[in-house]
């Protein structure tokens, strides 16, 4: 097998992985809750804003753990 054959489809996998990814960013601003739960932190000053979506990490994170333990088994 040539090098360039692995490498052709090492690069399609990830170009594929890369429009899946840009195509659920722009499905989540489509989403209002997003980034606007309770527990997320929003602190805005004279000068500076400061924005931690704390409550709406913890959430992606969990559906993310059982996305991937169901692809697992």
């Amino acid at each position: 097998m040539n090098i360039f054959d692995s490498l052709g489809k090492i690069l399609l996998f990830l170009g594929l992985i890369l429009s899946l990814l840009g195509g659920v960013l722009l499905l989540l601003t489509k989403i209002p809750w997003i980034g606007k739960l309770p527990g997320d932190i929003f602190f805005k000053g004279d000068k500076v804003a400061f924005y931690f979506p704390i409550t709406t990490c913890i959430i992606i994170s969990i559906l993310l753990t059982i996305i991937f333990s169901l692809f697992r088994r």
